[in-house]
């Protein structure tokens, strides 16, 4: 015998995630657009040799590639910073001497 309420409720209906910015209601590449913004990162497009990436992806393992170009990539300027600092103060010296 069939119930009257046979038919499936909106509890049971497979629905795609609902997602929000804030109180807004977005689409999901404004979702990605301000998940990215908070992240403080931005997508590129960047043509990178393939034996690059094919060394970046061995390196990764288990993490993305990616992340691990961009951590390469920020001690690359962070060793530019501390060269240029070094330098100014190997400048500042011989001035005094």
């Amino acid at each position: 015998m069939k119930h009257a309420n046979s038919s499936p409720t909106s509890d049971t209906t497979a629905r795609a995630p609902r997602l929000r910015v804030g109180l807004k209601d977005v689409t999901q590449p404004e979702f990605a657009d301000a998940l990215t913004q908070q992240m403080g990162k931005h997508r590129i497009t960047i043509m990178l040799d393939d034996a690059v990436v094919q060394a970046y992806k061995a390196r990764a393992g288990g993490r993305g590639y990616q992340t691990l170009i961009n951590e390469t990539l920020r001690r690359g300027l962070q060793a530019d910073a501390v060269k240029e600092a070094l330098r100014e103060v190997i400048r500042e010296e011989l001035r005094t001497v």
